[in-house]
């Protein structure tokens, strides 16, 4: 018996649910409503189609096999029938149907179903600020805004760009404008780091220094206050409580929220915030209507919360659940880790599970390992150094989240992606430390970054490793006041720490290369806190160790040594 499914939405989540559908039932008879005219496109790939790495939109558009999604296509393809510019007002719940308007003729009408998909996405956030509606303010709204960016900064129509928002689009958004047309970009970021809630404090600083040396003007811990345009109505510039950036084109990029108005209004269960909630087989509270992608609420596997999550990859995932449980199936859901990789210039920024800061905040008994390796063998041609961080919880031993820092390349993703594996299934310290990883010296190095990650987990966890934290210890940097008793313990070459020891005086910073440590140990001081450091603080653990085995337990290990500080950009670091 045919049956009729009805989605809304045609982007992401939609369309991988309406071809799934025609998969598993081939005869039922499936509709995908969506007010653009442009459907099922790559929303992520945007600010690469603005930066010219993908050369025309239609490409976002397209299959692997170069054909365009479009109402065509899915006809004739799919057998999946496409309305296009056509909202959906409102939902008949006991009549099984929805109101839709045609955008072009204005005519409306009913569609009924069996079946019902909500997978309407996200919105663009737009501050309540004056000038928001100036010509040249954009959100990253939808393709049309793309196209519409790109066609202004082709025809030489922009030399100042302001981005405002340092989460993932606009700090791709920022790249697109610098990287190939050399556009004077400023970026604006509200909270005191970017991609704040996303990555710990290190990590944001490593990626603002990389994208102050890539030209792109970085400002945190102010927002914009106003748009400033002229008397044509076109936009100017950007103010904060601190100032007044000159721009002609301004990117809001302040996240996104859920499309719950539809769910809302139907007396679907929609979370405070906006997100449609859903069970595990993303039914909502009507057992016949479903909702998939950017809209729904879902569970973070690491703290059991409800948590937002809006990426393409979940949506489609999402989508195909929906599909089954809709087809007479039983495909479940079970959460997410929120994993999250991205290109800056040449770097690569990546993390999955919580932060140490959200971790803290949500009362685990948090700790974390900071580690600096080489991403490939070290004799290999090309290696570079990575940073990681892994998340833990001392009393459970289970690990909470990753994050990575490196070159723009694979390996950091392949460690990010196993971590996500792991810590959705509950992973532990052990489980990191075990987990096989393939090797070979262009890939990575015999012990892989991610079993070494939680070999010092395990030391801490273990009291083998006493480690101090890179803010107290930048503290202590800025005022030796602020722990009078320590002195740094530089173990690294003679002709690299002796700029540090001049700078800085030997009270303040001692040196004795690590070959020479243990025939050298007496003359270390006891009755102060030595902070040992070296490149990546793998040999100052050695030093630990040893020290503590003739009986001077006065010393705390700098985890990532120069490795992290020369990333994160400290100014003090001579040379």
């Amino acid at each position: 018996m045919s049956r009729k499914i009805v989605i809304v939405g045609g982007v992401a989540a939609g369309p991988k649910a309406a071809c799934r559908m025609k998969r598993l039932r081939p005869g039922w008879d499936v509709t995908v409503i969506d007010q653009d005219s442009l459907i099922s496109y790559g929303g992520c790939g945007i600010p690469y189609y603005v930066c010219g790495d993908v050369s025309d939109e239609k490409e976002l558009r397209s299959t692997s096999f170069h054909m365009v999604r479009d109402e065509k296509f899915f006809d004739q393809a799919k057998g999946v029938t496409v309305l296009t510019r056509t909202r959906v007002t409102g939902i008949d719940r006991q009549a099984k149907a929805v109101f839709v308007r045609n955008l072009e003729t204005g005519e409306e009408s009913l569609v009924p179903y069996d079946k019902l998909l909500l997978a309407t996405g996200a919105q663009p956030i737009d501050l309540p600020i004056p000038g928001i509606d100036l010509d040249g303010v954009f959100s990253i709204a939808n393709l049309h805004k793309a196209i519409e960016i790109k066609k202004r900064i082709a025809q030489g129509q922009v030399a100042r760009a302001v981005v405002v928002g340092g989460g993932a689009i606009g700090i791709e958004m920022a790249e697109a404008f610098t990287d190939l047309w050399g556009v004077e970009t400023t970026l604006v970021e509200f909270m005191p780091q970017l991609l704040p809630r996303i990555v710990d404090w290190p990590f944001a600083a490593m990626l603002k220094t990389h994208l102050e040396e890539k030209n792109v003007r970085v400002i945190t811990g102010e927002g914009a206050t106003e748009i400033i345009g002229d008397d044509d109505g076109r936009v100017t510039a950007v103010k904060t409580a601190a100032r007044e950036i000159p721009a002609d084109i301004v990117i809001m990029a302040v996240g996104v929220r859920p499309r719950s108005d539809l769910a809302r209004e139907a007396g679907l269960n929609v979370a405070p915030w906006g997100g449609i909630r859903v069970n595990n087989r993303l039914q909502t509270t009507d057992p016949d209507i479903y909702a998939a992608g950017d809209c729904i609420a879902v569970t973070h596997l690491v703290t059991g919360r409800e948590t937002f999550a809006p990426f393409g990859s979940l949506a489609n995932r999402e989508g195909r659940i929906a599909a089954d449980n809709m087809a007479g199936g039983v495909s479940l859901f079970p959460g997410v880790v929120g994993s999250y990789v991205m290109k800056a210039f040449d770097r690569c920024i990546a993390s999955t599970g919580i932060s140490y800061e959200t971790a803290v905040a949500e009362g685990f008994d948090a700790d974390y390992s900071l580690t600096a390796p080489a991403d490939r063998a070290h004799f290999f041609p090309g290696e570079a150094i990575v940073v990681y961080q892994l998340v833990f919880d001392r009393k459970s031993r289970k690990v909470l989240g990753l994050q990575g820092f490196g070159m723009m390349n694979d390996s950091i993703s392949a460690r990010i992606d196993t971590a996500a594996a792991l810590i959705a299934k509950g992973g532990t310290i052990e489980d990191f430390m075990t987990v096989e990883m393939a090797y070979s010296p262009p890939f990575s190095a015999a012990i892989d970054s991610i079993n070494a990650a939680a070999y010092v987990a395990d030391n801490l966890c273990a009291g083998l490793l006493r480690k101090v934290n890179l803010d107290r210890f930048l503290a202590w940097m800025d005022d030796f006041s602020a722990e009078p008793g320590w002195i740094a313990l530089d173990i690294r070459h003679p002709q690299e720490a002796a700029a540090c020891v001049e700078k800085f005086s030997q009270d303040k910073w001692a040196a004795i290369p690590y070959p020479e440590i243990r025939e050298r140990h007496a003359e270390l001081p006891e009755d102060k806190t030595m902070v040992i450091v070296c490149d990546a603080g793998t040999r100052s653990y050695e030093v630990q160790v040893f020290l503590d085995a003739v009986g001077k337990h006065n010393s705390l290990v700098l985890s990532g040594g120069f490795n992290v500080l020369r990333r994160i950009g400290v100014d003090w670091i001579p040379g």
